[in-house]
């Protein structure tokens, strides 16, 4: 008897112990559905790829692109949350307002580490301006599988929205935008408003308010990575990134119309240590934009055009100090494009651009292939002022292609008063697209050396150090 009450005791042990071992899934993520919707659960399959958000904050060097930017693959770990905005209510039928679906997936999913946002395939979402706001726990992901898309136009939009930007992410560390879907600006109507150019009537621009919206903005953040994604028909800038540290762009396909006014793909500015790599941006703007406070800057395996090409600028406006630094080009195509490789700066700023170099670009049928506009104006009011921001320290490496022979492919117009300095050429052989061979290109106080022969023949450059009173000491950033 002894022994069967030993037995017994042996088996309800095991019984509970067994029990307790299966609850170990209570770690992870359980919610409650709103009561309407039976549309999805938090069951969901995790991404297929999730890029490992961590990206070195402040590299000594520009980024170099990654030979494997998925190391860990976080999106295979059954350890992350997913939190499927179907599962708060989301329609995704293209016609419903699914904002505030997407608003609570984001509540719930901030406070979880390593959670995954999922807007799933075969859906289409739309969603108003929202703001989402970290602090946020760690390894956060924003996967888009399916189409994200904004109200249609201006008279589509909510009129107690902000009418500047979409979708802002604000305070956010360690955070991923990624997916294998599309965002969709819905931009067409907003292009024709009457206050864009030459919209109005008989070919002219209406004046007043104009506002239209970014469609992608990241604000105050770090350690940020955006991959894998196709963006569309932005109202203005399609990706902005303002006040950030660390981020990691590749694999985007961002497209616009070549006449669509102020696209512009990827804007940066207040930004370090940013990597760009292997996208194709056309848009009716520049292709990438690095504006002032930018540094540490790798671009490449970039294809852009149409667009207005890659620009640094414009810096300098209402007479402010601009300070760019460390920035790289390489293994780029432009195409079809206004512009190639631009700085343009306003007269009347100060700071400088120093540090910049364009290695092996190729360039087809561009007008402007390599430019420097310190007399950057946009109307006829512009006055010419002796301060300016110093440009230095510039390399072109490698630049071939064809240009449009309604422009001069090389065009250094730099200040009276701040000259350019230290401007070197290799290997830049630039022929017509079609016609006759242009053989002057342009230059003004502008100094520096050929390294190899140029093609068309510069020989315009300056050598050594401009003699006037220019102090460069006086225009150094901090």
């Amino acid at each position: 008897m002894d022994l069967v009450h030993t037995l017994l005791a042996i088996w309800i042990i095991a019984s509970l112990v067994f029990q307790n071992s299966s609850n170990v899934e209570g770690r992870y993520h359980y919610h409650r559905k709103p009561k309407s919707s039976n549309r999805g659960s938090s069951g969901s399959k995790p991404p297929v790829s999730s890029p490992d958000p961590q990206v070195p904050s402040s590299p000594t060097s520009p980024p170099s692109a990654p030979s494997d930017p998925y190391p860990n693959d976080p999106g295979n770990s059954s350890a992350n949350c997913v939190f499927d905005v179907r599962s708060y209510g989301a329609v995704g039928d293209g016609s419903n307002d699914d904002t505030e679906a997407f608003r609570q997936a984001w509540k719930e999913a901030c406070a979880v580490e390593s959670a995954v946002i999922l807007a799933p395939e075969d859906h289409s979402f739309i969603i108003t301006s929202t703001i989402f706001s970290g602090p946020c726990k760690p390894g956060l992901v924003f996967q888009v599988d399916g189409i994200l898309m904004t109200p249609e136009g201006p008279d589509s939009w909510p009129k107690a929205d902000s009418r500047k930007q979409w979708l802002v992410f604000y305070r956010l560390d360690q955070m991923t935008f990624t997916g294998k879907g599309t965002i969709e600006g819905n931009g067409q109507k907003w292009w024709e408003l009457p206050c864009k150019p030459h919209r109005g009537p008989n070919g002219s621009t209406l004046k007043g308010p104009c506002d239209s919206p970014a469609l992608i903005r990241f604000f105050m953040s770090t350690n940020l990575v955006v991959s894998g994604l196709r963006i569309l028909n932005s109202p203005q800038f399609h990706m902005k990134f303002d006040g950030c540290e660390g981020v990691l762009i590749e694999k985007l396909s961002i497209s616009s119309p070549k006449l669509s006014p102020n696209t512009d793909g990827i804007h940066i500015e207040n930004t370090k240590a940013v990597g760009i790599y292997n996208s194709m941006i056309s848009n009716g703007d520049d292709c990438i934009s690095i504006g002032t406070g930018c540094s540490n800057v790798a671009i490449e395996g970039v294809t852009c055009g149409p667009s207005h090409g890659i620009s640094i600028g414009s810096l300098g406006v209402h007479n402010s100090q601009a300070c760019v630094s460390n920035i790289t080009v390489r293994n780029a195509v432009i195409k079809e494009s206004d512009n190639g490789l631009r700085i343009k700066t306003w007269q009347g700023g100060t700071g400088s651009v120093t540090g910049i170099a364009f290695d092996n670009i190729q360039m087809d049928n561009v007008m402007n292939c390599i430019i420097i506009d310190q007399y950057y104006c946009l109307s006829k009011a512009c006055l010419n002022e002796t301060s300016a921001v110093h440009v230095n320290d510039i390399s072109y490496r490698n630049i071939k292609g064809t240009y449009d022979v309604r422009m001069t492919p090389i065009h250094f117009a730099c200040s009276d008063t701040v000259a350019c300095t230290n401007i070197r050429l290799s290997e830049v052989e630039l022929f017509p697209q079609e016609g006759q061979l242009l053989e002057n290109p342009f230059c003004w106080n502008a100094y520096g050396n050929q390294e190899t022969l140029t093609i068309p023949p510069i020989d315009c450059l300056r050598d050594g150090e401009p003699q006037n009173a220019f102090e460069p000491s006086t225009y150094e950033c901090n």
